[in-house]
């Protein structure tokens, strides 16, 4: 990986590319520690050592590099955009208009992006207004004395700016990551994410070593480093692992120049669903939680669900985890593979799988072997995402939001394979020096 970032500096071309990629990153990351308009910076620092930051709460502070809790006018981060396009992409199978914009290529691809931006705007009104809302109250740091101060004045024109500015600073950071798509290297909105999880990191790992006991704390920091490296190694091999099934395209004489007759394949990755489940689950396991949160009660039910879905360690939170991770990953697969469609394009075009006739039997072949390998890549993904609550509970308090977490570690990866896999691709293209040489 190395070798290719020191070979792209080399050249002229992409050395731009990666120095704009760099700038935009600094941008980024200057825009998540300044605070918000109206927010006393002070009181935020004295709350924040003593905020409890799971569930969806720590997931978006994670996606937002930390600017979430400290109330920037990033501090929203790419989380909007992420809702926006897991929701359009969920629309796709149930609106017949999106679908049909879906299959017209390139211009129908950049009205369902522009739609997404629309939304990602609406989303992001009402998250700021959640966390305007959340702050004024105090309740975003419920253990602190002072968190009903971290907003002095209260009134409605206030409000009003601190919405305006973090909407504002979602549409900039989703600027951001086009810019880098557009002009930089990799896929912008993935890299603003990989930063954000990234600059995260040290302080969370040295926080492990100041609050550990054994040889002050370099026991347990050297401990949390080699579970860390064991993880990345597990997460870069599924990851790259992939049932190729091979396709064969017969030959067609078209006037007097043959086509087709090539072989090929189809790869289905083991975890073709990525990380979504886990955001998806994340998300809906906070929604009990947000519920009590918001009701005040203390009925029966609201006693259980605090005891329960509260803390993250808790033995029918992580089995309802467990098998919310693997549903979403079959339902995900689901909507983003149709066996049918990959079938019918097969048939159009003369290719066929060796075995197994065109049409029907094509598709319910594709299905089944999808099937089979979704149960695996289902149940690592739900592996991955509790292993680090069971294994480093006893390190810093870590939960599934740790640095080392499931949902952390399989977006640093899958970005960093992803980035250096299109660094190659490009030296390739500029060094290529063909088999005459």
């Amino acid at each position: 990986m190395f070798t290719a970032f020191a070979r792209a500096f080399q050249t002229p071309d992409l050395r731009k590319k990666l120095l704009f990629t760099l700038g935009m990153i600094v941008i980024y990351r200057l825009g998540a520690h300044i605070p918000a308009p109206g927010v006393d910076y002070t009181k935020v620092q004295q709350c924040i050592d003593q905020a409890d930051s799971g569930g969806l709460l720590g997931l978006m502070q994670m996606f937002s590099g930390g600017a979430l809790l400290q109330i920037t006018i990033f501090a929203l981060g790419i989380m909007p955009y992420i809702t926006a396009s897991i929701i359009l992409q969920l629309l796709t199978v149930v609106i017949p208009r999106l679908e049909a914009l879906k299959k017209e290529g390139q211009s129908g691809t950049a009205k369902i992006t522009q739609y997404t931006r629309y939304l990602t705007v609406a989303l992001a009104v009402l998250q700021g207004t959640g966390l305007v809302a959340t702050a004024r109250s105090g309740a975003l740091f419920q253990n602190c004395s002072v968190g009903d101060q971290i907003v002095a004045d209260k009134s409605v024109f206030t409000t009003v700016i601190m919405v305006i500015t973090m909407t504002a600073g979602t549409a900039a950071v989703m600027w951001l990551g086009e810019l880098i798509t557009d002009k930089g290297i990799g896929n912008g909105m993935s890299i603003l994410m990989f930063i954000s999880i990234a600059a995260t990191f040290p302080g969370a790992l040295w926080s492990i070593k100041e609050s550990g006991k054994l040889a002050d704390g370099w026991i347990e920091f050297g401990t949390v480093i080699l579970i860390g490296f064991v993880m990345v190694g597990l997460v870069v091999f599924v990851e790259q692992a992939q049932r190729r099934i091979p396709v064969q395209y017969a030959k067609r004489m078209i006037g007097r120049r043959s086509y087709g007759g090539t072989s090929t394949y189809i790869p289905l990755k083991v975890n073709q669903a990525g990380v979504i489940p886990v955001i998806f689950a994340s998300s809906l396991l906070y929604i009990p939680a947000l519920i009590v949160q918001f009701s005040g009660s203390n009925a029966g039910w609201a006693t259980w669900i605090t005891d329960n879905f509260v803390q993250q360690n808790e033995p029918i939170y992580m089995v309802a985890y467990f098998l919310l991770i693997v549903f979403f990953a079959f339902f995900y697969v689901a909507i983003s593979f149709n066996p049918d469609e990959v079938a019918d394009n097969m048939k159009k075009y003369g290719g066929f799988i060796p075995g197994i006739r065109a049409g029907r039997p094509t598709a319910e072949y594709l299905s089944y072997v999808l099937n089979r390998i979704t149960w695996p890549g289902s149940l690592y993904l739900a592996l991955i995402a509790l292993v680090p609550t069971m294994a480093l509970a006893g390190f810093g308090g870590a939960n599934a939001n740790f640095p080392f977490g499931g949902t952390s570690i399989l977006i640093i990866v899958g970005v960093g394979l992803e980035t250096v896999k299109q660094i190659e691709s490009q030296l390739q293209q500029r060094n290529y020096e063909g088999f005459l040489r």
